[in-house]
């Protein structure tokens, strides 16, 4: 007897394909409880005149925006937004800016300056050696 695939099946089926791919591109943690960015140590991510006062910079392979909120003050967080997982993409207007649902941190303090992410961005340790913006 063969079976036939019925339109239940095949929506299952592409739902968990969905669902396991959905987490692979949020969840890539290794479940270690620390980023996956410190691990790359002393890797230089910037120079401080690439930074702008009151503005940052996201650099997408480490996961980490690097803003200076004053001059000569400069701040590192994780790129990963607290809502959902996505990646920021701007920094602008005093804000770290999330695409996917419109959520903004501050970029002093990577706390919240609007939903629906639900907590700040956490903080991520960098180095500022002369002119040089490097992982811890």
């Amino acid at each position: 007897m063969t079976h036939r695939s019925t339109r239940r099946t095949v929506l299952l089926a592409t739902g968990a394909v969905t669902l396991a791919a959905g987490c692979s591109k949020y969840g890539d943690n290794s479940g270690s409880g620390s980023s996956s960015v410190n691990a790359s140590g002393g890797q230089e991510l910037a120079k401080t005149s690439e930074i702008p006062v009151g503005g940052g910079k996201i650099f997408k392979d480490q996961k980490v925006v690097v803003t200076q909120p004053k001059k000569d003050e400069f701040k590192a967080f994780s790129a990963i937004c607290t809502h959902q997982g996505c990646t920021v993409s701007t920094v602008s207007g005093g804000t770290i800016n999330c695409p996917c649902h419109g959520s903004k941190y501050h970029v002093a303090d990577g706390s919240v300056a609007q939903g629906p992410a639900p907590k700040p961005l956490p903080p991520e340790q960098i180095e500022v050696d002369g002119n040089s913006i490097r992982l811890a």
